[in-house]
């Protein structure tokens, strides 16, 4: 017997089943035992996002960047939490879930339901529902077009205050603080290198150098 729908084959890193057809299914196959351990998978708005490129090394150090100055500061400020990537984030109104590199919400989101952590054996949770206040996306050269076109768009939908890009993949790193206003978003004014952020009450700054071997390094600077 025919399927309805095919089977997907992503090369030897497992398929997406047949019956992933909306958001909903695409949900539980993201929850279940058959959701692949490598490559990124999303949901975006009925187009399902698969990308099985290896990571490059400026892409990694810069998240890593981001994730120890942030994550340190929303500890500092007992502001909130601070998600590293494979988390996915789920809004339903958007018709959103997707992987972030990066996802900051406060407390107070956290304690009204606007994000919720769901799914997993408590206290453990697997995906993030509802609205944070900051999501970060680090460009590489198989996401150009979900994080420049489609992301803004959904994340805008999904209310998210400020949608942080950064793009290192030609020599000069580009920093974009990307605002919500009441039609879309809007980048933070540049001073002088520094970009202002609500969301954590500091401005920032992505300073790039060299390590000791010579090799490109990054810096998350704030004020």
């Amino acid at each position: 017997m025919k399927r309805a729908t095919p089977e997907i084959v992503l090369e030897d890193r497992g398929t997406i089943p047949s019956w992933v057809l909306d958001h909903a299914s695409f949900r539980r196959w993201a929850a279940s035992a058959e959701f692949p351990e490598t490559g990124q998978y999303g949901w975006l708005d009925g187009k399902v996002w698969v990308d099985l490129s290896m990571e490059r090394d400026s892409r990694n150090l810069i998240k890593t960047e981001c994730a120890i100055v942030l994550g340190g500061l929303a500890k500092k400020q007992r502001s909130g939490r601070f998600w590293c990537d494979r988390m996915l984030l789920t809004n339903l109104s958007a018709g959103l879930s997707t992987e972030p590199d990066g996802t900051f919400a406060s407390w107070e989101a956290l304690r009204d339901g606007r994000l919720r952590v769901v799914g997993g054996e408590p206290p453990d949770g697997i995906e993030l529902v509802g609205t944070p206040d900051m999501v970060l996306e680090v460009v590489s050269r198989s996401s150009v077009r979900k994080d420049y076109d489609e992301l803004p768009d959904l994340y805008f939908d999904a209310g998210i205050a400020e949608y942080w890009r950064i793009d290192s993949r030609s020599r000069d790193v580009r920093f974009d603080l990307l605002r919500r206003t009441a039609t879309g978003y809007r980048a933070a004014r540049d001073n002088a290198g520094w970009r202002k952020s609500g969301v954590f009450a500091a401005a920032f700054r992505l300073t790039q150098t060299t390590n000791p071997l010579g090799d490109p390094a990054y810096a998350l600077d704030l004020r």
